[in-house]
């Protein structure tokens, strides 16, 4: 999506002579911008519009850059760790890991395509890349995003089946791959009109200086979604969030609840007999119905906080794109949306894609043995 500071429903023409805030972002929430109004020190000359390369000064560039790679390593350590545990042990070959490892496949896709171009985004003034990494970039992070919020939606499908109907069929492997294959197919496709959309266009008449020598200027590329009727980057934004956001998420709010209700009905008529008589012998079933193990419930706590993580680390840059699309900011805010909270927001959606493999191993015991095993052969063959 493209976001202007004045004139925002104009095309791309408008972009010669402007000297304020143009954000070229697409609709998966990945800013892909340059930033006039976050340099205060750019100079205009003959029609000419000149800004630093580097966006920031060194010590916020530094925070960026440790904050961004710290993140990239945690989720590349952590979800190569979970891909390694969920394939190389048949016995955690289950629906509702293959589902985790379908999870900890979209976060790789992250880690790998959208950090780094992000933050060198967030640190150089327009669009480094080319034309391909600009589509690409955009195109796997709103893929794995949906990827993902499709893949907690089946998850908590399969639990609610599962917990509140335990005499229904359960999810096969088969059909849970059947299930990750639709996934992928889903995601691409809702995503398509982004990456159709997105370009890479040279800014006319607006150059990039290297430490204030203008005689080593650069041309300014932007990338952004290019509609051919810009009032559709609103209307596909607000398709997306409720899509991949608003509906997916309320749907597992809806089945996790009903899960609570049925647990908390289960553990007090379990206790009922106590109050009343000395309990009867253990049994297998409770008025026909299985009993809830432990260990299941906890698998369900496990999956509802990466269901509650992943919707409170999205939530701030879903709010963040809505706002500049429609909350009619000014110059000034623009300024301090984009040089500032947009790369936190991006660095909170993102760090949701290096905390799954650390819940893994807090709440299930099969994924911490397996953590341990692999640092352990590691330590080892040190």
């Amino acid at each position: 999506m493209e976001v202007w500071s004045s004139e925002e429903e104009k095309g791309l023409t408008e972009l010669e002579g402007l000297t304020g805030t143009m954000i070229a972002m697409n609709s998966s929430g990945h800013l892909l911008y340059y930033n006039a109004a976050n340099h205060t020190n750019y100079t205009t000359t003959n029609n000419i519009t000149y800004f630093p390369y580097y966006q920031h000064s060194l010590p916020v560039a530094a925070s960026f850059i440790l904050a961004y790679l710290f993140i990239f390593l945690l989720c590349m350590v952590g979800n190569v760790l979970v891909c390694l545990i969920v394939l190389g042990n048949r016995r955690m070959r289950t629906v509702t890991n293959l589902f985790i490892l379908n999870l900890a496949v979209s976060d790789l896709l992250v880690g790998i395509f959208c950090i780094p171009t992000t933050l060198v985004d967030n640190l150089i003034t327009g669009w480094p890349f080319t034309n391909t990494v600009c589509k690409l970039s955009g195109l796997v992070q709103g893929m794995s995003v949906a990827a993902s919020v499709f893949t907690l939606v089946a998850i908590a499908v399969d639990r609610f089946r599962c917990i509140v109907y335990p005499f229904q069929p359960k999810l096969t492997l088969l059909v849970a791959k059947a299930t990750i294959a639709m996934i992928w197919v889903l995601a691409v496709v809702i995503m398509c009109p982004s990456a159709a959309a997105l370009t890479v266009e040279e800014v006319a008449d607006h150059y990039m200086v290297y430490s204030q020598n203008y005689n080593m200027t650069y041309p300014l590329y932007s990338c952004y979604e290019n509609f051919a009727d810009p009032k559709m980057r609103k209307v596909y934004t607000t398709v997306l969030f409720a899509h991949i956001y608003l509906v997916p998420l309320t749907l597992i709010t809806v089945m996790y609840g009903r899960i609570g209700v049925k647990l908390y009905t289960s553990v007090v008529s379990s206790r009922e007999p106590q109050d009343a008589a000395p309990p009867p012998p253990p049994a297998r079933h409770e008025g026909g119905r299985p009993q809830i193990s432990q260990k299941k419930i906890k698998v369900i706590k496990m999956l509802i906080v990466v269901a509650l993580l992943f919707m409170l680390s999205w939530l701030p840059l879903w709010t963040l794109m809505l706002l500049t699309d429609y909350g009619g900011l000014g110059e000034e805010q623009l300024e301090l949306l984009t040089g500032y909270i947009f790369p936190f927001a991006h660095w909170l959606a993102f760090s949701n894609s290096s905390v799954n493999p650390i819940i893994y191993g807090y709440f299930n015991e099969n994924f911490k043995r397996g953590f341990q095993a692999v640092c352990q052969t590691n330590s080892c063959s040190t």
